[in-house]
């Protein structure tokens, strides 16, 4: 059963690429529907260049359909390739380097990281993964600790501080611009090993002021992508999903803890108590036993 969940990987991503193709014609066709030129960002969504993050749960990762597509090749390639299921086990090491601007405001403190920790063992227990403490850097430096996806700020960050091979878990912790996180995927590593990690609004760590997102699993999200997990709702009602059989279909994000949520019918209730959705903390307990499948898969097959 377990190797089943990437049975049927081949014809998804045909059908993905297929699909893909057609939201890319229609993307072009509609690219001049709306413009935003400079000052105009109140007309075309002005909350997406808040320099603070929105405390919905807004998480970096959203590969596009082609992005996908060819992940999902490469691991179904992998796959197929291999002699064996890979029951991987292992103790991650884990580095924090938090970072604060240059009078030391935004620093974290170590309860606070060690907490993290905690919430990171106790979320991934019965994954075969567990994290320990390999060390913590601090750094004061304004230009580093209010980071955006993408920047000049993360690659520099990360090239000086990064720390340890694919198997090392590089936590950055800074003042997120517009998100509370985002990470790299597994398969990333060998192209870019020194972009490899995530990185942690510091509000959201346990005791934090992220309202509803201050217990430490934003980190336990990251760290699910880092894995090779995809959101629950990544390509939406189409049975391509997440690519993880047992995880219900999912429209959009879920906000909050709708218990009565089912946005796509054919599937089950949304998968609203998942760590890779949206909700708040609270709301939020379980990796299914397929997303184990996925991580394990995807750490002996990357990391």
């Amino acid at each position: 059963m377990k190797i089943t969940r990437y049975c049927h990987v081949g014809l998804c991503v045909g059908v993905l690429a297929c699909e893909a193709a057609q939201g890319a014609a229609y993307d072009e066709a509609a690219a001049d529907t709306e413009v935003c030129e400079a000052g105009e960002s109140e007309a075309c969504g002005g909350e997406e260049f808040a320099l603070g993050p929105a405390h919905d749960g807004r998480c970096g990762n959203h590969p596009t359909s082609l992005e996908v597509a060819a992940m999902e090749a490469d691991i179904s390639a992998r796959v197929t390739a291999a002699t064996h299921y890979p029951e991987a086990r292992a103790t991650i090491p884990v580095y924090f380097h938090v970072i604060s601007d240059d009078a030391g405001s935004g620093d974290i403190s170590e309860t606070q990281i060690t907490r993290q920790l905690d919430v990171l063992n106790k979320a991934f227990a019965g994954s075969g993964f567990d994290f320990s403490r390999a060390g913590v850097t601090r750094t004061r430096k304004s230009a580093w600790h209010l980071m955006a996806m993408d920047s000049a700020a993360e690659s520099e960050a990360k090239s000086a501080l990064r720390q340890g091979g694919a198997r090392t878990l590089n936590v950055y912790v800074v003042n997120a611009v517009s998100l509370l996180g985002w990470a790299t995927f597994p398969w990333w590593y060998s192209s870019d090993p020194q972009n490899d990690g995530i990185v942690v609004d510091r509000a959201t760590f346990p005791g934090g002021h992220a309202v509803n997102f201050n217990s430490g699993l934003t980190a336990v999200h990251e760290v699910g992508h880092w894995l090779g997990l995809y959101h629950t709702f990544q390509n939406g009602c189409s049975f391509l999903g997440d690519f993880v059989g047992d995880t219900p279909a999912e429209q959009s994000p879920a906000t909050g803890c709708p218990a009565s949520r089912d946005s796509c019918k054919a599937s089950g209730s949304d998968p609203i108590h998942n760590y890779m959705d949206y909700t708040n903390d609270t709301c939020r307990n379980e990796f299914t036993p397929g997303q184990r499948s996925r991580m394990s898969w995807n750490y002996s097959l990357f990391r």
